[in-house]
């Protein structure tokens, strides 16, 4: 099989390059290239792995583990929840603002753009990394779920004192994949406006996580974006 090199951030690169040979990953490698040559798919292929690009390995200090990018043109750059500059903040963005803000007090931002967090160590890491146009989770099921199931066991098992946000029943079922004796799940409703007001919004995960992470001697995170 002819060796699969993606273009990802090296320490990730080396973490993950069993993960690359596997035949899923050259299947879904196959499946992406008849994708992309037959409809639009976000995010762009620079920025599929923008999440790992902007939180090395060594990095990361939360998880925040999102389902698919969202299918809107411009929205999706890599990053779980996240939008770029100048686009319209989505409903469940809105939510986790109102929650930040709630708990620890920062102010409504003017903008979607979580590249700050990654900065600091928060994986934004959604569990299916590409999808169609205006389709909305019209990738899950085609290996990406299998290679973002290794990355949690990964960090798992390398690091310890990490914070899982697992937000929505999709999130809490990889629940099982985290050493709750070495790292700190925090669970909730998921942010989007159908389940918001039903576990999310008073969650307190943004001090909790900065609780924990300062209890562990470890740099806490600055939510202002």
């Amino acid at each position: 099989m002819p060796e699969i090199k993606p273009n990802i951030e090296v320490s990730w690169a080396q973490m993950l390059q069993e993960e690359f040979q596997k035949p899923y990953f050259s299947a879904l490698k196959e499946f992406l290239l008849e994708e992309k040559a037959n409809f639009a798919v976000y995010p762009p292929g620079k920025l599929i792995f923008n999440a790992f690009d902007r939180t090395p390995f060594k990095n990361v200090k939360i998880i925040i583990l999102g389902q698919d990018p969202y299918h809107g043109e411009r929205q999706a750059h890599g990053l779980s929840f996240s939008v770029p500059m100048g686009i319209k903040l989505p409903p469940s963005l809105v939510n986790i603002f109102k929650e930040v803000h709630q708990d620890v007090g920062i102010s409504m931002p003017v903008h979607g753009n979580l590249e700050k967090w990654a900065k600091q160590g928060v994986l934004l890491m959604n569990a299916t990394l590409t999808v169609r146009a205006t389709q909305a989770g019209s990738h899950q099921g085609k290996g990406w779920e299998l290679f973002t199931d290794e990355v949690i066991r990964l960090l798992s098992q390398h690091r310890k004192n990490l914070v899982f946000m697992l937000w929505g029943r999709y999130a809490r079922n990889k629940k099982e994949l985290i050493d709750q004796q070495k790292h700190y799940v925090l669970e909730s409703a998921h942010p989007s406006p159908l389940s918001a007001y039903n576990g999310f919004i008073g969650c307190k995960h943004f001090s909790k996580a900065n609780s924990y992470l300062r209890q562990n001697g470890i740099t806490e995170i600055d939510w202002q974006v």
